[in-house]
């Protein structure tokens, strides 16, 4: 049974966590404090932000990774021989793959595009002056016979014929069977 004081006083929730930034931002000012030329590994970075924020989450190295790859994925961090490091700002963007894309060419003020092309051949241009034809009958080769191959025919089903009485088969192919020899000089 519950006693007065544990009915008067519920228990206390536990204290709200001190609030952290971003992860992100968290990340940047790690690797921004390390300062290192090579880059911060991930362990660095673990380490300068627990040294920063004391108390983290139970879940901080799993959320961390995720953030990591994050940024890695969106070009805010370059990832180097298992290091994070900061992409040079005077470094020229990544290119993607293939060919890029020719320039276009800037169309003066007050110009209307037109549609683009749809795909494929275009259709021949209908003559406005040729007589109107009527659609045209199959004519005939003269043979009298279709076009192609002939269908198989199915085969006709076999007779049933008794089956022959005596001693089964063996597997494999028979014996040669040797013509009878005569004798000699009788």
């Amino acid at each position: 049974m519950a006693t007065e004081d544990q009915l008067n006083n519920p228990p206390q929730p536990p204290p709200p966590a001190p609030s952290l930034p971003h992860y992100p931002e968290m990340i940047m000012t790690a690797i921004e404090a390390l300062n290192d030329i090579n880059g911060v590994s991930k362990t660095a970075i673990t380490k300068q932000i627990e040294s920063i924020y004391g108390d983290l989450p139970p879940a901080f190295t799993t959320l961390l990774a995720h953030h990591l790859d994050v940024m890695k994925q969106t070009g805010k961090l370059l990832f180097v021989k298992n290091n994070y490091m900061k992409p040079d700002p005077n470094a020229p963007p990544k290119r993607g793959r293939g060919r890029p894309p020719k320039p276009k060419v800037p169309l003066p003020p007050g110009t209307v595009v037109p549609p683009p092309r749809p795909r494929g051949r275009p259709p021949k241009p209908k003559d406005p002056f040729a007589p109107i034809s009527q659609p045209k009958k199959k004519t005939s080769t003269g043979s009298g016979r279709p076009r192609g191959r002939p269908p198989k025919s199915p085969k006709p089903a076999p007779t049933s014929a008794p089956p022959v009485a005596g001693p089964p088969r063996g597997r494999g192919r028979p014996p040669k069977v040797k013509p009878a020899v005569a004798p000699i000089g009788c």
